[in-house]
């Protein structure tokens, strides 16, 4: 008689006990804690990007050489719900209205993305050579902050932007320590401690969370990638691989880029035979002119990064560059021709964002009629 309630018992205890395992499994089940999708950065290795559902997390790993940890930078937009225990060195509302940028190689990026009528302050307006971004400086919608190393920070303040990019060579920058306090976010862009030409592209994608156009940003980055894919390709056509040396002589002393630097990798990418490509290290070689002189006598061409403009103007520094084949046969190329119309050499504000446009200068320079409709962008003969 007392067989069937005890049943029923049992029943419902297991029935609890089993509902209970089942909300235990439910609590632990980790889709009910979704992870943040990681953006795909494919060449740079000094930022990420990670988003969530009402924010994403901006890591910027080198925002100068051997720092000693990572910036991490919290960009939600408004009405986000942001977890209460997440930690980050700065917080940035985005979409960006209005910004500041302390470097000329951010230029290229604001424009490629629609957004150089956010910018509202610069550090040496005359260094900008973009027509787009002059146009706004003549305009008076763009203010003068003065010098990197010693902005205007009072000038800055007043202008009261949602944003400052920074550009530092070290942790010590009281300029931008004093325009932080104020409330205005400040954060760091090292795109230029990438060693590789597509990474330092790619930091487009920094920007483009900034201003939440991370598509476009990409879909950009992606063009620039196949662009330069297929130039190096088409190089490796080439009948010959000439040999080349760079840089240029400051205080008796001759800087070349490193072998395993971003600039000898154009050359390398260009079927060019780079002298120094078995050197390593960080900035600059510094070599006397004997040594040089000694080693690339012979070299097919000389691609310089320094002030020369013309052949008077070199041998005037010294008849003995005379001496060297590229001199004679008239093979020396240089930056410092193309500029914008206040003196700002276009090579160091559009090159960075556009190594498609380096590699096909230099393969015209090398290997002349492999790319018969490119006219060179960056590189000049000198007059």
């Amino acid at each position: 008689m007392n067989s069937k309630p005890v049943n029923v018992q049992k029943l419902i205890f297991l029935i609890l006990i089993l509902g209970f395992l089942s909300c235990k499994d439910q609590k632990a089940d980790p889709t009910n804690h979704p992870e943040g999708k990681e953006l795909d950065i494919e060449h740079a290795s000094g930022f990420s990007i990670t988003q969530y559902e009402n924010y994403s997390i901006l890591k910027v790993h080198t925002p100068w050489p051997e720092a000693e940890k990572p910036f991490v930078y919290l960009l939600y937009s408004e009405n986000s719900k942001i977890p209460e225990d997440l930690q980050y060195d700065q917080k940035v509302e985005v979409p960006v209205e209005s910004i500041v940028v302390t470097s000329t190689t951010h230029i290229p990026a604001l424009e490629a993305l629609n957004e150089q009528n956010s910018l509202v302050g610069f550090p040496g307006l005359n260094y900008i050579s973009s027509p787009k971004t002059r146009a706004q400086i003549d305009s008076g919608r763009i203010s003068e902050l003065g010098q990197n190393e010693n902005l205007n920070t009072e000038v800055l303040i007043d202008l009261s932007p949602d944003l400052v990019i920074g550009f530092a060579i070290n942790a010590s920058n009281s300029s931008l320590e004093t325009v932080q306090k104020t409330g205005i976010p400040v954060i760091y862009n090292g795109d230029w401690t990438e060693t590789t030409p597509l990474g330092k592209a790619e930091w487009i994608k920094f920007f483009g969370a900034l201003f939440k156009k991370e598509n476009l940003a990409a879909g950009i980055f992606k063009e620039i990638k196949e662009e330069y894919t297929k130039a190096r390709e088409i190089a490796q056509n080439a009948e010959r691989t000439p040999t080349v040396i760079a840089g240029s002589m400051f205080r008796d002393q001759w800087y070349m880029p490193y072998g395993n630097s971003w600039q000898a990798q154009f050359f390398e990418d260009a079927n060019a035979d780079y002298l120094y490509s078995g050197t390593q290290g960080d900035g600059s070689l510094s070599l006397a002119f004997e040594s040089v002189l000694e080693k690339a006598e012979d070299a097919d061409f000389w691609v310089s990064s320094g002030q020369l403009t013309s052949y008077e103007n070199l041998l005037s520094e010294s008849e003995h560059y005379a001496r060297f084949k590229c001199v004679r046969d008239k093979n020396v190329y240089s930056v410092s021709l193309s500029t914008g119309e206040t003196g700002g050499i276009t090579y160091y504000e559009l090159g960075p964002q556009r190594p498609d446009l380096i590699l096909k200068d230099l393969i015209t320079i090398f290997h002349p009629g492999l790319l018969k409709e490119h006219e060179l962008v960056f590189y000049k003969p000198l007059n």
